[in-house]
Formats: C-alpha cells, sequence, structure tokens
C-alpha cells in the first residue's frame, strides 16, 4: 500500500495537478506533522472504507486529508500548509474575511456550511471563494450557476473554516463561548465546596470539552506553558510562545474551579487539598503526538494557579544547527564533546535551552558501544539506548545518590540533569578524574561566572582545572517570521557604536523589523533559537583559576583567546537575518 498521489484529486480541470506531485502523506511526514505510523493507519482507512462501499456513496474514495484530520493525526493548519505547497493553492487566512456576509441574498448559509465554502470577496466579474477542497467542482459550478459569476477557488483549513463561519453565519460565538453556554445553564451560585459534587461538575461533557479546548488551542499556538491563573473577578488563560506571555481567550471567573479540578484529574491530583502546592503529569495523544503535560500547581490568595509545560516528544529537534550552532561554536563543541572524559557544561537561566542542548549531544554521543547513564528531574524526553533516572527525593532518590550508584554501572558518558550543591558537584568531579565523560547544567549568567560558582560551591580549584574542558553558555532569543520580516538600514551612529561592519561582507549593514502577520499570530516572530558562547579550558584559564581570578578576568582572557561572547553571537544572528536587534538585547548585555 502506498499514498496514492491523487489525494486530493478531482476529474475536474480546477483540480488538475502538475504530472509529478509529491505526495501529501510524504511532504507531512517530511515537515514532522505526521508519524509514518499513522500514515499507514490513515491508508488502511482509506482502503476499507472504499471496499465496504461507503466510497461509492461519496462520490469517491474519502480524501487522505480529511482521514487524517478527522482521526485526529494532524491539524486543519498543518494540512493547508502543506496541500497549498503541494498544489500551488493560496491559503486565506481568518483575518482576511469581510465583517459582515456576502451573497447573502443568493447563497444559503447551510449550503456553504455543507460545501465548507465561504465567500471572501466580490467584484463585478468574479467571486472569491474560501474552500476546504479547492478541488471541489461541484461546489465552484453550483456557485457559478447561482452568481453568474467567475469563482476563484482559494483554500482555507477546517479551523479558520468553523471559526469564521460562525462568526459571520452562526451566533457570533468562539467555540469556548459556546461551551461556557451549556455549562451556564447549572446554577452559577451553586456551592463547590463540596468535593464529591465538585468532582462531578469536572467530569461532565462541557468542563471536559474546555479544558480540552484550552489544550488544544495551545498546541495550535506553538505553546510551551500554559497559565491558568484565578484572581478576585477573573479567571486569566495566558500561553507561553517564543518564551512570551501572551492572554487568550478565558473562562468566566465561576468556572475557575470546575476547570482546574478537571486538570487536577487529568494529573491524578489530589482535587481536595488546595492549600498545598502539587505537581503532577499528563499523557495525551492529540494530532497523532505523544504530549505530556508538566503539571504544577500552588495555592494563591483567589484559588489555585495551575502551570501546565507542555512537553513534545516529537517536536525536539536534536540537531545543533536547528538550534542555532554556527559553524565555529559547533566545531569547538564538537571536539569538547569528542574528549575522552573530563566535565563539560551547559549554563543558562531556566528555559533557555540548556536540556535541549545536552539531548542533541547525548544524541551524537549515543552509540552501540558507548554505556549512557543520565538523573534527571524530571526525565523530559525518553531516549532509546540511554539508560535514564527520575529523581524522587521524597525516598531519597537524589542527584547525589542516584549518582553514587551508577557510577558502579560502568558508564562511559554520565549526564546530570543539573548541578545544585556541593555533594553533586563533587561525584561529578570524581567520576571525570576516573575517566568518564560528564555533561550538565549549572544556573549562571554566562560561561566565565560558572567558575566562580564551583568555587564558591567550596569545589577545590585544582580539581576544577583537572575535569572542566569546556563551558558553553545560552539564550534562545526569538527568530523573525519569513512571511512578513522588513529589511531597513540601520542610522551610521548604530552601526558604529555596535560594530556591525564586521559580521557582513556588504557595504551597507541590512538588519530587519519584526513586522507581524496571520501566519506568526501578528507578533513578527515564529520559533526560538540559541544564542551562545562557548569556552573550551586553556591553560591561560588554568592558571588563572588557580589565582581565582575574577569572571571578568576568565571572560576578558577567553575574549582574547578567540570567544565570541553571547552578545556578538546574537548581533551576527541579527545581520543575517535570523532575528531582530531588540531580542539580542532582550535577553543579553552588551560587553
Amino acid at each position: 500500500m502506498h499514498d496514492p498521489a491523487e489525494i486530493q484529486s478531482d476529474s475536474s480541470p480546477q483540480a488538475a495537478a502538475p504530472a509529478v506531485v509529491e505526495k501529501l502523506g510524504d511532504m507531512l511526514i517530511a515537515a514532522g506533522k505526521l508519524d509514518p505510523a499513522n500514515l499507514d493507519r490513515a491508508l488502511k482507512v482509506q482502503e476499507s472504507a472504499l471496499n465496504a462501499g461507503a466510497g461509492e456513496v461519496s462520490g469517491g474514495r474519502e480524501k487522505l486529508g480529511s482521514i487524517l484530520t478527522r482521526m485526529g493525526m494532524i491539524s486543519g493548519r498543518d494540512l493547508a500548509e502543506t496541500l497549498a505547497r503541494q498544489r500551488g493553492w493560496t491559503i486565506v487566512e481568518s483575518g482576511d474575511f469581510p465583517e459582515l456576509p456576502i451573497l447573502e441574498d443568493s447563497i444559503s448559509p447551510r449550503f456553504l456550511q455543507e460545501a465548507k465554502a465561504i465567500p471572501v470577496n466580490e467584484t463585478e466579474g468574479e467571486v472569491v471563494l474560501a474552500m476546504t477542497d479547492p478541488a471541489d467542482d461541484f461546489t465552484v459550478r453550483a456557485m457559478q450557476a447561482a452568481t453568474q459569476k467567475q469563482i476563484v477557488p482559494r483554500l482555507l483549513s477546517t479551523n479558520d473554516f468553523e471559526t469564521v463561519y460562525e462568526k459571520l453565519y452562526g451566533s457570533g460565538k468562539s467555540s469556548m463561548g459556546q461551551i461556557v453556554d451549556d455549562i451556564a445553564t447549572r446554577d452559577d451560585e451553586q456551592d463547590f465546596g463540596d468535593i464529591e459534587q465538585l468532582k462531578d461538575l469536572a467530569s461532565e461533557a462541557p468542563v471536559i470539552r474546555l479544558v480540552n479546548l484550552i489544550i488544544n488551542h495551545a498546541l495550535e499556538r506553538r505553546a510551551s506553558d500554559i497559565h491558568v491563573e484565578p484572581f478576585e473577578n477573573r479567571l486569566i488563560v495566558r500561553y507561553r510562545i517564543d518564551g512570551v506571555l501572551h492572554e487568550t481567550e478565558s473562562p468566566p471567573r465561576r468556572l475557575s474551579a470546575a476547570v482546574i479540578s478537571r486538570i487536577k484529574i487529568m494529573a491524578n491530583l489530589d482535587i481536595a487539598e488546595r492549600r498545598l502546592p502539587q505537581d503532577g503529569r499528563i499523557k495525551l495523544r492529540v494530532q497523532g503526538k505523544e504530549i505530556d503535560l508538566r503539571v504544577s500547581t500552588v495555592p494563591t490568595m483567589h484559588g489555585e494557579s495551575v502551570v501546565m509545560r507542555i512537553l513534545d516528544k516529537g517536536g525536539v529537534a536534536l540537531d545543533f544547527l536547528a538550534l542555532g550552532f554556527d559553524e565555529d561554536n559547533l566545531k569547538v563543541f564538537i571536539s569538547l564533546l569528542d574528549q575522552p572524559h573530563g566535565i563539560l557544561l551547559v549554563t543558562g537561566p531556566t528555559g533557555s535551552g540548556k536540556t535541549t542542548t545536552l539531548y542533541t549531544a547525548l544524541d551524537r554521543l549515543n552509540k552501540p558501544d558507548v554505556k549512557i547513564l543520565t538523573v534527571e528531574d524530571p526525565v523530559e524526553y525518553q531516549m532509546p539506548g540511554i539508560n535514564q533516572i527520575q529523581v524522587k527525593p521524597q525516598i531519597e532518590l537524589t542527584f547525589a545518590n542516584a549518582l553514587r550508584s551508577i557510577v558502579r554501572q560502568d558508564p562511559d558518558v554520565i549526564m546530570i540533569g543539573e548541578i545544585r550543591d556541593l555533594e553533586t558537584a563533587q561525584i561529578a568531579v570524581q567520576s571525570a578524574l576516573t575517566g568518564h565523560m560528564v555533561l550538565s547544567t549549572i544556573h549562571t549568567n554566562d560561561a566565565a561566572a560558572t567558575i566562580n560558582r564551583l568555587l564558591d560551591m567550596g569545589v577545590e580549584d585544582y580539581l576544577l582545572t583537572s575535569t572542566i574542558i569546556g563551558i558553553q553558555a545560552q539564550r534562545l532569543v526569538r527568530t523573525l517570521c519569513t512571511h512578513c520580516k522588513e529589511e531597513y538600514h540601520p542610522v551610521d551612529e548604530v552601526v558604529e557604536q555596535m560594530k556591525l561592519k564586521r559580521f557582513t561582507k556588504s557595504p551597507r549593514v541590512t538588519l530587519f523589523h519584526a513586522k507581524g502577520c496571520e501566519h506568526c499570530g501578528h507578533t513578527g516572530y515564529f520559533g526560538r533559537q540559541s544564542i551562545m558562547e562557548v569556552l573550551p579550558m586553556t591553560d591561560t584559564l588554568r592558571s588563572l583559576i588557580m589565582r581565582h581570578a575574577t569572571s571578568s578576568e576568565l571572560r576578558d582572557a577567553a575574549i582574547a583567546e578567540g570567544m565570541e561572547t553571547m552578545y556578538e553571537n546574537g548581533l551576527k544572528q541579527a545581520v543575517g537575518g535570523v532575528t531582530t536587534i531588540e531580542e539580542v538585547l532582550r535577553v543579553t548585555r552588551e560587553d
């Protein structure tokens, strides 16, 4: 069985595809939107429906894209973007539609709902028609007959169709508003102090749909965290997208207890305990992907605040270039990874991508002849071929206790989630001295400050010089949206002050503005990438460490030996059109 080329084909001229067209399933897999196993499942469903005669009723086999979205293996947006590339169709964004319906007198809303089509624009001779399937010749011909005008089909994602149709032809309420109306039939003043009553409400279909909608919207918008925060007069839901919080549509305040209880039930937490912080985990399968949500609750003045960290197991790019390593930094980092033993540290604030960098390093080291053990809190992503240990302080399985045991497991590489105290640092040093490669993270502002942090912890200077082979510091900057970024030429004073000419061979420096469009949610940014500095240990630095030099002295010495700082690395990426100067200044400081 194979992926048929005529996935979205039709016998009409409108649907005629190029003679050679890349298969939709292959394109979705290549883009990381679809798992090959799910493609096989969808193709089997398509084939079995055809064999059962279901296809004859609908006038042909059910299209693969329709099956994939119906089974929740991909989102409507992913399908639309892939079809647009495959067929050369133009996507209509939800913001392009008129405020009031077009052709309301000649076309019934029921027909448009069944055809999944919405008129976008009408001129004297033509009508632009947004369709979830522009290859639907029957709808095109019917619209042509009704309007006596040329129909110009455009592509519309199924998600956007539902939103726009409800706005133009329905009640005008969002999906969340409709669900809230279902719950509103209950007595608004009922007492939620009764745990059993609260558990019953949290288990009812409308509340379940409401929480699922919050999670699905977060995934569609590429959020890394969901914040549900009750205040005196309102419940606020915010998504962290590309490192920045954005407020979104929220349920009414009266539903805060039901929403938060539903999340706690999903995470197997005690809904009766509202006075103490709790931590849990939710495992979901959304759009064919395994999604883990790390749930944290803390009591606040007006209820429990909940934060859900989204961990997409299939969405982590274990590729150094995708993370933001340029050729020079990658060459230095790989040379450090190839050392037979020693400690390689990755540093930066919370949420700066340190763990992803370590996983990428482990992926490179992971070979049949290399034994790798990790101690993590928590284990964020499971990697085949690597023995991963979850820290459990409540049963005394701490970083230090776990490390003492795994050294006797004959590992070649040890990864420590974080060096938090002297005991863990000392075991890491001893492991490196006895011939192991140790990878770990630590919280400092830059690479040079890491040495002083370890000295302050109490690690002996001679042990640091003997074991540390290198330190990498990093931050995450938002990357510019390729659909709407605008170039400009900075004034000469800025070019001179930041010394930007060293990063380009062009006679004039070009930078970019973050403009904003439908594709990037009107932020001007889409995705994130690391800016970094890599400090390899040298004899000069070792002698400075033995003299307990300050971090600024260590930093100056590293720069003199050729280290490119995070600030410089960020400026280089800004000049290269990857990010903006404003983003670089937001996350790092000028040297």
